[in-house]
């Protein structure tokens, strides 16, 4: 049976990034006043406490990315997907909202699609 497997590691950028957010940190809470500042650092692992995102990337091209606009899979075209995997990057906010928002224009279209017998 067909399984998929996924290999994920952070490179050299996302440690020089860490570290950056980690000084940056520091330099903001003891400009800010605050006295006795200490970074913190834990291990890192892929998906401890982020939002993995970009491994579905939307795009025109269906070599360079598996969505279409409308979040469908190119090759397979009742299959949306509105997670955080289309998008290629995320802020340092929680992306539920966006996800939501994805997941209604996609359920839209997909309505659309089924009432002008596309599917």
């Amino acid at each position: 049976m067909p399984t998929i497997t996924f290999d994920a590691e952070f490179k050299e950028n996302e440690k020089l990034m860490r570290a950056n957010m980690k000084a940056e940190a520091i330099e903001m809470l003891t400009k800010a006043g605050f006295t006795n500042v200490k970074g913190f650092e834990d291990a890192f692992v892929p998906g401890h406490a982020i939002h993995e995102m970009g491994t579905a990337r939307m795009g025109k091209d269906p070599k360079t990315s598996i969505l279409n606009k409308h979040n469908q899979i190119h090759t397979v075209q009742n299959v949306y997907v509105t997670d955080g995997s289309c998008m290629t990057s995320a802020g340092n906010q929680n992306p539920s909202l966006t996800y939501m928002a994805l997941t209604a224009r996609a359920a839209h279209h997909a309505i659309n699609q089924i009432k002008n017998g596309k599917f």
